[in-house]
């Protein structure tokens, strides 16, 4: 009977790692709980365009009347054109959702990328790589995204972007920081010495590594950038097209349209719970995982 390829042994002990680090994180409740919440979140914004109906969203073809409060046919109540707002708060999850998830993702490969390559060669790429990071890092990112959103065509494109290309700067020391720990090791000294080049330790040694912290972080930041995406389509910077709401927009319109005057908490709670138990559930699920890619703080 043949031994197992390498390959195979491999997929074997990734295998086996990854069940002991499922039975680690199943062990705290709060990253379960966060984790529950998260995948209902997602599945009911994916399944929006089947359980409902878009139609609800065109303020021409809205049924009910203004500012209604909370009822048999409209749960959450109406908003000012008289549309449903659980199914602004259902649809705007899409949007909030997706700018979170893409602009976190931009960030974090940004912050990566410039991470390892100040780490691994060292010398004037760091210094001027990290004197960049700096410079971000002293920035308001609000502030410059404020600006960028400014500048640029108003739409989820450039909200991206300007949440993308603004918070980066902490992924970047995070990331160059693992980088320079793991590239002390002394396999790394012997793959060196073996003839390996930088693709070759970056690719097969360095990024495996840093990989898990890079998960941990991207799980921490899709919230600040769910609150970004909200504050600036608050102040007026986000998509203007009615029919791609996000919670953020939601609470504009709210503000704009009077909606603590007029008594209507109905129009006004929904979206604000909303980013509220979402950005809750990511931060429960990134300390999970911290929990469990990193030892030291579970014993502490």
């Amino acid at each position: 009977m043949s031994s197992p390829s390498p390959r195979a042994l491999a997929w074997h002990r990734r295998g086996a790692a990854f069940a002991a680090g499922w039975r680690e994180f199943a062990r705290q409740r709060s990253g379960l709980v966060g984790l529950v919440l998260l995948v209902v979140i997602v599945l009911l914004a994916v399944l929006a365009p089947v359980l409902s109906d878009r139609d609800g969203l065109d303020v021409t073809k809205a049924t009910g009347g203004r500012l209604e409060s909370p009822s048999g046919e409209f749960w959450l109540g109406t908003d000012r054109p008289g549309r449903s707002v659980l199914l602004l708060t259902w649809w705007s999850a899409r949007v909030s959702l997706s700018v979170g998830f893409t602009a976190t993702l931009l960030s974090v490969g940004i912050g990566t990328v410039i991470g390892i390559l100040a780490a691994h060669f060292g010398r004037w790429v760091s210094a001027g790589l990290m004197r960049l990071t700096d410079f971000f890092l002293v920035l308001p990112s609000l502030v410059l995204a404020i600006a960028l959103s400014t500048v640029l065509e108003r739409g989820i494109g450039t909200i991206i972007l300007a949440i993308g290309l603004t918070s980066w700067p902490a992924a970047a020391r995070l990331v160059r920081a693992q980088t320079l720990t793991i590239e002390a090791r002394p396999y790394i000294e012997r793959a060196r010495a073996l003839g390996g080049g930088h693709l070759h330790v970056i690719g097969k040694h360095v990024l495996p590594a840093v990989l898990p912290l890079v998960f941990v972080n991207t799980t921490l930041a899709v919230g600040s950038a769910i609150v970004a995406e909200s504050t600036l389509s608050f102040l007026g910077l986000g998509d203007p097209d009615p029919m791609r709401p996000s919670w953020g927009s939601m609470l504009r319109s709210a503000w704009l349209d009077s909606a603590i005057i007029a008594g209507a908490w109905w129009y006004l709670l929904p979206p604000g719970i909303a980013i509220g138990i979402v950005v809750l559930a990511f931060t429960m699920v990134g300390r999970a995982l911290e929990g469990v890619l990193n030892p030291r703080l579970r014993e502490g």
